[in-house]
């Protein structure tokens, strides 16, 4: 039988129920245990495709084409497994389906209410992962901080579940924040009222991971224990870490996983975590250190860029370096001749994905730099498509070329709307997205990563390389290493006398994890060793 798991956050947002959930997996998935996850966004959004990256963070794809929240990636480089449309759902979706349901007349004329019609729908989707996949155990995360009141359907159809399925098969996982004062003091109220809120709606939490910045003392632990109801054995502390890939590891020596199996009566299971205490010991012990610049247009808000971000540290375990971002804001690279600032004790240059014009020709002007000064650079979506102008405008002698997404009036538009996006209006869930495979050409850099012919990677844009241009581009030294099976679309571009300049109109940080680390990010670290080490021996670095 299914066992479920409901995770929690209290007193604030941003409390680190997504490391949370992803780390329960793992330390279940490491026992051999089959593990399933769905994230819970208590907004009106039907999913998080249009939604600000700024506010919301990245927008995450998944392989099937959903537009979902960053906590599905952490859920899939922490299980190290391929999530679906399945594992995200929003208010906004529930409220949408159960209209649509009203409107066929699937109610029979019953009077629709927020119970039973929308906790129904709820529960139905979590239920329906444990039937469709088949596994042990499904995790369910509920977004925002409880009190909020968009959380209450949410909260009660979790509770309505756990008994349905009975609490021996349920178990209530509260994370909240233990507030330590400047003279080190914690303090444990914020939590005490938390739990008390949780108790309100009629759920007990039966495992507590106290967030905090110190180790929590027994009398905090006491406390807690006494006034909430809760074990000390089953109070945990979430120490605050630089390195969240060690997270499981610390979960595990404080028993997480084996309270957490004995209160839902799994069979109890050997460990199996090698491999990952492996990886965060490559993670934490680096051979080499060295530095990349990401030009992009969200680098205030770094969680817009969060796979892009864990994509390159697993390259680094690949290559056992530590690798650190310098952000780079693109609309401050506006001065040619004085770009060296920017890229000072640089190795790598990454520009990213993104939409719109603003910091457009900032990036253009990254790809222009690494290009003349032979840095290793790797673009994606959008920072392919920098490559491509700024390689169509000084190389291909095409002034002025751009993508009509910029500029419509461009005279050269090497970058165009894709034909099947022409007629749509709507923006959400109607970009080209999720998996489609890619054909590579041999002996290129793109083959020599990924070492076989087809490739499947996931996608998220509306503008394509226009190939009307493809013949002038590769008379003038752009190579197109990868394209869709009939050839119409290109999938990669290299600059072919560059050691390293590659450009994906994919997502390849999408399906890294890491345990494997993806093929582009790795070789990209890898060039950039090759190219710290260039340099060093020629005396340019330090």
């Amino acid at each position: 039988m299914t066992k479920y798991i409901f995770v929690t956050g209290g007193v604030i947002s941003g409390i680190g129920k997504g490391i949370t959930t992803a780390s329960l997996g793992r330390l279940l998935i490491n026992r051999g245990f089959k593990v399933n996850v769905v994230k819970i966004d208590p907004y009106l959004n039907v999913d998080a495709g249009v939604m600000n990256p700024f506010q919301h963070g990245e927008v995450f794809v998944t392989h099937d084409g959903a537009e979902t929240d960053l906590d599905v990636g952490n859920y899939e480089r922490f299980f190290g497994v391929d999530l679906n449309q399945q594992s995200n759902f929003t208010t906004g979706s529930v409220y949408n389906e159960v209209i649509q349901k009203e409107r066929r007349g699937d109610y029979l004329g019953q009077t629709v209410q927020l119970i039973p019609h929308i906790t129904d729908e709820i529960k139905r989707r979590i239920y329906q992962i444990g039937k469709d996949t088949d596994v042990d155990v499904v995790i369910t995360e509920i977004g925002g901080t409880v009190g909020d009141f968009e959380m209450l359907p949410f909260i009660e159809a979790i509770r309505q579940m756990a008994m349905e399925v009975g609490r021996g098969d349920s178990l209530f996982l509260h994370v909240s924040l233990i507030y330590t004062l400047p003279n080190g003091e914690s303090k444990s109220k914020p939590t005490q009222h938390s739990i008390r809120k949780l108790q309100e709606f009629g759920i007990h939490p039966d495992l507590l991971l106290c967030r905090t910045s110190q180790h929590l003392n027994d009398s905090v632990r006491r406390k807690i224990s006494l006034l909430c109801g809760i074990s000390e054995e089953f109070i945990l502390e979430g120490l605050d870490t630089k390195c969240v890939d060690e997270i499981p590891l610390n979960f595990e020596q404080q028993g997480m996983g084996h309270l957490v199996s004995k209160k839902l009566g799994l069979e109890r299971r050997a460990t199996m975590d090698a491999e990952w205490i492996a990886m965060v010991d490559k993670l934490k012990n680096p051979k080499h250190t060295t530095n990349i610049a990401i030009v992009g247009k969200y680098t205030t808000g770094s969680d817009a860029y969060i796979s892009v971000q864990e994509a390159i540290k697993h390259g680094g375990i690949a290559n056992e370096a530590d690798v650190h971002i310098e952000w780079v804001e693109a609309e401050s690279l506006t001065d040619y001749p004085n770009i060296d600032k920017s890229f000072e004790n640089i190795d790598g240059i990454l520009v990213p994905g993104g939409f719109g014009d603003r910091g457009i020709e900032g990036m253009i002007l990254a790809a222009k730099y690494a290009r003349e000064n032979r840095i290793p650079y790797f673009g994606l979506c959008l920072g392919m498509q920098c490559l491509v102008i700024e390689f169509a405008r000084h190389m291909a002698n095409l002034k002025n070329a751009n993508s009509t997404e910029v500029d419509e009036k461009t005279p050269y538009p090497v970058i165009d709307l894709m034909l099947e996006q022409r007629a749509i209006a709507d923006k959400g869930a109607t970009m080209r997205l999720g998996h489609y495979p890619c054909v590579l050409k041999e002996n290129t850099k793109s083959y020599a990563a990924y070492q076989q012919p087809i490739i499947l990677e996931r996608h998220r844009h509306r503008y394509e390389l226009n190939n009307d241009f493809r013949s002038q581009l590769t008379e003038a030294g752009l190579a197109f290493s990868g394209v869709s099976p009939d050839g119409s679309l290109v999938e990669i571009a290299e600059v072919i006398d560059h050691p390293w300049m590659v450009g994906s109109q994919f997502h390849p940080e999408f399906q890294s994890k890491p345990l494997t680390p993806h093929p582009l990010f790795r070789e990209f670290i890898a060039a950039v060793l090759r190219y710290q080490q260039e340099k060093t021996e020629s005396g340019e670095g330090s």
